[in-house]
């Protein structure tokens, strides 16, 4: 189990923030790893939808001046904070006396913000293409292994859950959606097919056993929507594919 982490600082931190209000997003993977931290910390929070096409006026001004999410305010002594891994840290730093979720060990909190660094860089923007511009789905298996590899035998990133989790979970299972779904901008078929091949392949086995960890903790559930982003994707894909004819 991971040991508490500066103790008396941080526990006397939590006792001042009596209200955490997050603004977050469903279809957002970098607002839900932030919410699966406040899950999994335990700490109470309000959770304030912000609909990312037509965001409130109020929203940069008082919020965020970048306009993204996720953001939280936490209050009465700390007023807005932003960016997911900043986050995700913050989260850790507050629970740490009540849930760890960081190994106290600092070559093990090193390993997993290794293992975040590592795996997002080798994702995000293979996968931003493969899902807005057409490219290859097979484009992401080359980030599956790097996953693969880093993960222990059995088991989350870095022993007991923690923000290591949190970071990478919210863009497999929106790879999975998409996939399941054929929702993107690549080719009709595509999609469906690797996904199967990720669902079945033995080479594949320690992603589905990873996947089916993290997916089946309670902060997991409670905070993805499958049905409503598989409704967000298989509608925007078909945007993105009529476009992709029309100028063909």
């Amino acid at each position: 189990m991971f040991a508490p982490h500066r103790t008396n600082f941080f526990e006397s931190q939590t006792k001042m923030v009596e209200q955490i209000t997050l603004y977050s997003a469903k279809v957002c993977p970098w607002a839900h790893r932030t919410e699966l931290a406040l899950k999994e910390s335990g700490l109470p929070y309000k959770r304030y939808e912000i609909d990312l096409a037509n965001k409130p006026e109020w929203y940069a001004p008082k919020v965020n001046p970048a306009s993204k999410v996720p953001a939280l305010a936490a209050l009465p002594r700390l007023r807005k904070l932003a960016e997911s891994y900043v986050l995700l840290e913050f989260i850790a730093d507050l629970s740490a006396s009540t849930k760890p979720l960081l190994p106290s060990d600092p070559i093990a909190r090193a390993k997993a913000r290794f293992f975040v660094e590592t795996v997002i860089s080798k994702w995000g923007s293979v996968w931003y293409g493969i899902q807005n511009r057409g490219d290859d789905p097979s484009g992401i298996l080359p980030a599956i292994e790097v996953l693969q590899n880093l993960l222990p035998a059995e088991g989350y990133a870095v022993g007991d859950w923690s923000i290591a989790d949190a970071a990478v979970t919210p863009f497999i299972a929106r790879a999975f959606v998409s996939l399941k779904n054929d929702a993107g901008a690549y080719a009709e078929g595509s999609g469906k097919k690797l996904y199967e091949t990720l669902q079945s392949d033995p080479k594949y086995a320690r992603l589905r056993q990873y996947y089916a960890d993290v997916s089946g903790r309670d902060s997991f559930k409670e905070t993805f929507f499958e049905d409503y982003l598989a409704e967000r994707y298989i509608e925007r894909a078909g945007t993105l594919r009529a476009e992709k004819k029309a100028k063909a």
